[in-house]
């Protein structure tokens, strides 16, 4: 079955800053844990055939990092910058795994931010969002989608962890 990897990115320059929010870049350490929570994914295994990321500095850095570590494509997706919707993405998704070479091996990590991506994970979960997963900057998701349609309350969960567990 097909692997969908929800992962944020890792830390930012504070808001409020003089910056906009859509140009806010990661810090120092935000690329050095970023780098360090990718090498141990890397480490432990995982694997992308395509990273997809918001179109926000801060999410096009972190899946710089993850192209890099993982030697795989990266997109753009306008549905995953901040109140993108799910739905439009989820056409794209089927349409993409439908095409994969082996759908039900396909492995696709989406790149971006909070509070979207755990309520992503919860509605492909449960159906719904209930408030209950919290994504930290840097941190992972993993599902496994099933082959059939609809993902919405089919999805299983396989793995969320914060990035201290990985650094």
């Amino acid at each position: 079955m097909p692997s969908l990897y929800l992962i944020r990115h890792g830390i930012a320059e504070e808001r409020g800053t003089q910056v906009d929010d859509n140009l806010r870049s990661l810090t120092d350490e935000g690329h050095k844990k970023t780098k360090q929570v990718a090498k141990r994914l890397y480490d432990l295994g995982l694997r992308f055939d395509l990273l997809q990321t918001s179109p926000l500095v801060r999410a096009q850095q972190t899946s710089e990092i993850f192209a890099n570590t993982f030697n795989c494509p990266v997109q753009q997706s306008a549905e995953l910058a901040p109140e993108g919707r799910l739905e439009t993405w989820l056409t794209w998704a089927s349409e993409w795994i439908s095409q994969h070479p082996h759908p039900a091996k396909a492995s696709l990590g989406i790149i971006g931010h909070e509070p979207d991506l755990s309520t992503w994970a919860e509605i492909l979960i449960w159906g719904e969002a209930k408030g209950a997963l919290v994504l930290k900057k840097a941190g992972i998701i993993g599902l496994v989608l099933p082959e059939d349609q609809p993902w919405q309350g089919n999805s299983i969960l396989f793995l969320s962890i914060p990035p201290k567990l990985l650094i």
